[in-house]
């Protein structure tokens, strides 16, 4: 049974990704550069408080931004509060000359770091959230109405850049249905900043005119406003699966100066979700002579790079590349494509030979010059690329035995030769770079090894060691490792991989509810290689510290492994990642671990993981006896067309209609709670009412949850539904009553605004 002490365990765990470094220290680095990137600050959190960090790579230097000490005691005397070095009131500062500055006790101060002497000082507002400042910073431009503007920020002159934009028809906006309404709402803010990329030089802007008239509308009612006023309605437009209509980016180039529009002379570019420029799928050259963007037919089995003109709006193709399946320049969807323009060439990223990997093709011709990588393992992410020495760096995963998701960094000549591991060990590497790229920041970690951060050279070579993370307080919870395992998919032959957390107080003579914590895919992996993951896997400690066992795996049809693996997914959603794989794990990890008990399994998904949990009681009822399913879309059909086309295909009605939870409601035989937002833009509550609706209809039992206000992911509601969860699954896998515990409300973080706006 869970106690009021597990509670509290759980409790803490949920807060830790919501509120980073509350547990760990020094997990996460933030670099904040300075010089152009020849220095950087960072902050780490200890749970009361930050320290600030300086760093100088080139010196090999690490030391404290500032004397932690006699700041707190010039600070306490010039504002008469008490304050505290390792308890500083503030989580963020600005570096200015030999001073700090920083917000804190409702006043802007400044203390001069000669003399340790702190004043008031007046603030200078960085900028309107809603403005993309050019390189220079001497232009920002914004979204008014449905048109563009620009304003000098030195002498706050403004000028509309475009004057014809329109109801469903203007410029630079994403599509509505991943606009983030709800959310934004939250934040008081009316819109996201503009999708605009701005030239190098800070003399023009590509963005797009957005179409959406036509787009399916489709509806939303608050039953209680803000204002706490009558029930209000909310329109959004938003493409189903099959929709003849999506949105459509017209692509254009604004000259500041000159005051002109030039368009793109080629048709719209299909839209289903995300602009183009938010993607990273359109972007400057690097000597502003031209724009390069990619694109894809409805069917995406076809991927081309084109170059547009931005003083005459001509589009040449500069290459392309057709497959049998999806064409993907990255398997994560959202993750910027793996392509690189050079001055003469172009790096391309490619799943040909079953593996993600490198090609050169020839700039003005289109032609193939050579494969730059090879082998059984893919490319992830291109790094930096030194021309002069013709070199690329990139990380890759699958050069680790014991784990093929590990990513690990490599260089190679761009002719293919001299293939070298840069981080030549077993941990999973993730970089961070500044635009100078003379370094990179390392953090090394697994999953159940904490992260160590380094500033190395190109050549692997540490400059200077930054921070070896502190878990001491999150195992004081009573936290302990996952372990990630390796057991065999449903065909007897695949590998897949996951991770287990063992229940709090782990006792190997008890046997133990399992929840199986299920996010299908196939855009991204359930389980990352790295520590503490947060994110999608933040559900599962919190489990662990109630009680139970808890399972994450990623099935065939989920990214980071060959073209093979996750076209497994492809016409096939209707698997949820593969959920015959999720059951063949469970039985193998049981043959080794008496102390599950598969009479007692659970399923908990959110989103996609929603639709998921709900399957697998659908699927497998004899194997999940109880299930959680939040924000689900059970009807892939009255669903987003971006990702059911992609993964799908974007003309098959017969595999959206395998998909329908909603069709075989009538099959569910365990304890099923169902939770949705009422505001919910992203997976739309009519999915979870009308799966409530055939349940109903076929006389089963089950509970539903509708939060009033609450959007996608439950923001300002998070401890109380989780709580919900929690009590359920309590109640129906252990058997027993929950104690009576009531969580502390979590903030809502003003770093995800940041997040949103990335």
């Amino acid at each position: 049974m869970s106690t009021t002490q597990d509670y509290q365990a759980a409790e803490q765990l949920l807060r830790r990704p919501a509120r980073p470094g509350e547990l760990v220290i020094g997990d996460k680095i933030k670099p904040q550069w300075l010089d152009g990137g020849a220095r950087f600050w960072y902050g780490v959190s200890n749970g009361t408080g930050k320290r600030f960090v300086l760093v100088d790579p080139a010196a090999g230097t690490r030391e404290p931004a500032f004397d932690h000490a006699r700041l707190a005691a010039a600070l306490a005397a010039a504002s008469g509060q008490q304050v505290a070095p390792e308890a500083l009131p503030f989580r963020a500062i600005e570096l200015a000359g030999n001073a700090v500055e920083f917000f804190a006790f409702d006043e802007y101060w400044r203390c001069h770091l000669d003399s340790y002497a702190c004043e008031r000082a007046k603030f200078t507002p960085p900028g309107n959230p809603l403005d993309v400042p050019s390189p220079d910073r001497r232009f920002a431009v914004s979204q008014r109405g449905h048109d563009l503007w620009a304003r000098s920020l030195s002498e706050g002159r403004e000028w509309a850049l475009t004057t014809d934009g329109a109801p469903d028809y203007q410029y630079g906006s994403s599509p509505e249905c991943l606009g983030n309404g709800t959310l934004l709402r939250k934040f008081g803010l009316p819109h996201l900043p503009p999708a605009v990329a701005w030239s190098p030089d800070s003399t023009k802007v590509l963005t797009h005119r957005t179409d959406e008239r036509g787009v399916r509308q489709t509806h939303l009612t608050e039953a209680r406003p803000a204002d706490g006023g009558a029930p209000q309605p909310h329109t959004q437009r938003y493409p189903y699966a099959g929709d003849e209509t999506m949105p459509l980016a017209e692509l254009v180039v604004l000259d500041l100066a000159a005051g002109t529009v030039v368009r793109a002379q080629v048709e719209p570019l299909p839209m289903p979700m995300v602009s183009p420029i938010m993607l990273k799928w359109a972007w400057w050259a690097a000597d502003g002579s031209a724009v390069y963007y990619l694109s894809q037919p409805r069917d995406r089995r076809t991927l081309t790079l084109h170059r547009l003109d931005p003083a005459t709006g001509e589009v040449t193709t500069v290459l392309s590349e057709t497959g049998a399946t999806r064409v993907e320049p990255n398997q994560w969807t959202y993750q910027p494509p793996i392509v690189r323009v050079l001055a003469d060439e172009v790096l391309w990223y490619s799943q040909r030979d079953g593996w993600g990997h490198l090609y050169r093709y020839d700039l003005r011709t289109g032609a193939l010059l050579g494969q730059v990588t090879s082998g059984q393992w893919a490319v992830r992410q291109i790094l930096y690329v030194d021309e002069t020495e013709q070199v690329v760096y990139f990380t890759a995963s699958g050069l680790v035995d014991e784990d093929p998701y590990r990513r690990t960094v490599c260089r190679v000549g761009l002719d293919g030769s001299g293939f070298a591991r840069v981080t030549d060990d077993e941990l999973d590497h993730i970089v961070t770079m500044p635009d100078s790229m003379e370094y990179f920041i390392d953090s090394a970690s697994t999953v159940d090894t904490p992260p160590v951060s380094r500033v190395r050279a190109w050549t692997g070579r540490v400059l200077v060691e930054l921070e070896r993370a502190d878990i001491s307080k999150l195992t004081a919870t009573g936290w302990t490792p996952p372990e990630r395992f390796r057991v065999k998919a449903a065909d007897g032959v695949t590998d897949i991989y996951g991770v287990l957390y063992r229940p709090r107080g782990f006792d190997p003579a008890l046997r133990y509810p399992v929840v199986d914590t299920i996010y299908p895919g196939p855009q991204v992996t359930r389980v990352d290689p790295c520590f503490d993951p947060g994110g999608m896997g933040f559900d599962a400690e919190p489990l662990a510290a109630l009680g139970f066992v808890v399972v994450a795996v990623d099935g065939r049809g989920t990214p980071g492994r060959g073209k093979a693996f996750h076209d497994a997914s492809y016409g096939h959603l209707a698997d949820a990642g593969g959920l015959d794989d999720h059951v063949a794990a469970l039985r193998q990890l049981a043959q080794t671990r008496p102390w599950m008990d598969l009479d007692r399994v659970g399923a908990f998904g959110h989103s996609g993981g929603g639709f998921a949990t709900v399957r697998a009681m659908l699927d497998f009822p004899e194997v999940y006896r109880a299930g959680v399913a939040l924000s689900g879309y059970h009807d892939a059909r009255y669903f987003s067309l971006d990702f059911v086309e992609a993964y799908d295909g974007a003309d098959n009605p017969g595999a959206w209609a395998r998909s329908s939870n909603v069709d075989i409601a009538d099959r569910l035989a365990g304890k099923l709670l169902l939770i949705h937002g009422e505001m919910d833009d992203r997976v739309h509550p009519d999915h979870t009412l009308r799966l409530a609706d055939r349940l109903i209809a076929a006389d089963k039992d089950f509970e539903l949850l509708i939060v009033p206000g609450a959007e996608h992911v439950f923001i300002d509601c998070l401890a109380y539904v989780r709580k919900r969860c929690w009590d359920f699954l309590v109640r129906e896998l252990m058997g027993t009553q929950p104690p009576a515990y009531r969580p502390a409300p979590i903030p809502i973080d003003p770093e995800l605004l940041g997040e949103l706006f990335a």
